[in-house]
């Protein structure tokens, strides 16, 4: 009798990325995804001992495609905002897993090249060595959440998006110009959080970077 098949690792990554193409990754299982490959879940565990590391795994990879043909380019700045947009855009296409990025940890190679890429960039700034690290730590943070921000909109549905839109109009427009006075004064000019992301993206980052380069003058 032919016995089961046995899938790669590589394999399995492509499949649990599938699957979350379609789904959440709080959604997800190992024993969804062993029975997607037809297998059963122990045989899974051979090559990841928990949904979390098979996470971190599927996460690492866009890291790993985002890194893709990457060259440094330009000033500090310039490289860490290009970098920043190439892992932006890369969760853009699997959102589901940018929460993941940002929850858990990863040491694969993408999270590493992506690691390596921030630090070189910082120590071309000009900032001490003993300094790089907390302003490492502090654009990690920026970036991990602006992206998984993004990507949870990202997930909903046009008809929900629809609706969200016709609350926040409600919310804003409708707001009592006694109880709320500066809501109401700004009311026109207040934007929903999915509007112009790109651009808050950039500029959010720039500030975070602005500050750095004032750490590198203040010496």
């Amino acid at each position: 009798m032919t016995g089961r098949r046995r899938w790669s690792t590589e394999e399995i990554l492509d499949s649990a990325a599938d699957l979350l193409r379609t789904g959440d990754a709080e959604s997800f299982s190992v024993r969804k995804l062993a029975a997607a490959l037809g297998t059963d879940s122990s045989s899974l565990y051979r090559h990841f001992r928990s949904k979390t590391e098979l996470l971190r795994a599927v996460a690492d990879r866009i890291l790993l495609a985002a890194m893709d043909g990457y060259r440094p380019e330009g000033d500090w700045k310039q490289r860490i905002t290009a970098l920043g947009l190439r892992v932006r855009e890369a969760f853009g296409q699997q959102p589901q897993l940018a929460a993941v990025w940002g929850r858990h940890a990863s040491s694969g190679t993408g999270s590493r090249l992506v690691m390596e890429e921030v630090l070189q960039a910082l120590r071309a700034s000009g900032l001490p060595d003993e300094k790089i690290p907390a302003h490492y730590h502090r654009i990690a943070v920026l970036l991990s959440a602006l992206i998984a921000s993004e990507a949870g909109v990202s997930t909903i549905t046009p008809q929900e998006y629809e609706q969200g839109m016709e609350l926040f109009r409600v919310a804003v427009l409708g707001a009592d110009p006694e109880r709320f006075p500066a809501l109401s004064h700004f009311a026109r000019d207040i934007r929903p959080l999915g509007v112009d992301r790109r651009e808050a993206f950039v500029e959010l980052l720039a500030a975070q970077l602005a500050h750095v380069e004032a750490a590198v003058h203040s010496g």
